[in-house]
């Protein structure tokens, strides 16, 4: 399963965005594939902040067109959405251990513990901070 991180959902939404065509065609053919594929609850939240945020974007999108977006994504029906259960917490504090994360990083290895808790083979991301989770796999797919 390849889960989807903040950066490609934002870059597929904002049509401002140079990538933003590549990454709204990843995204379509992971939502019309027959294979599960994932967005961590935590990228959700992070999406709807970032393309809402008024600091960020001269006119950012409005709230109600950025649920619309997550229903559009909701509607796939290969896509799951990762979220912590019982299990989770070790595999964070190991994360957390091993890479010596503390403050806004921890984040990063929350994503990271919730794609390794289920199961996801690879991460995509344009974030090259998860580096430091070397047991999960992590591929930018907008580089060819």
């Amino acid at each position: 399963m390849i889960a989807v991180d903040t950066n490609l959902l934002v870059y597929a939404h904002r049509a401002e965005l140079p990538t933003h065509q590549r990454a709204k065609g990843l995204l379509s053919e992971l939502a019309e594939s027959h294979d599960p594929w994932a967005i961590p609850w935590t990228c959700v939240h992070e999406f709807l902040g970032v393309v809402t945020n008024r600091r960020i974007w001269p006119v950012p999108t409005p709230r109600d067109h950025a649920l619309a977006q997550v229903e559009v994504w909701r509607a796939s029906p290969s896509l799951v959405f990762l979220a912590e259960s019982d299990g989770y917490l070790p595999i964070l504090a190991d994360l957390l251990i091993a890479g010596d994360i503390d403050g806004p990083k921890v984040h990063d290895a929350r994503i990271a513990a919730l794609c390794i808790f289920h199961g996801v083979r690879e991460l995509w991301s344009a974030d090259r901070d998860f580096k430091r989770f070397p047991s999960l796999r992590v591929r930018n797919p907008l580089v060819r």
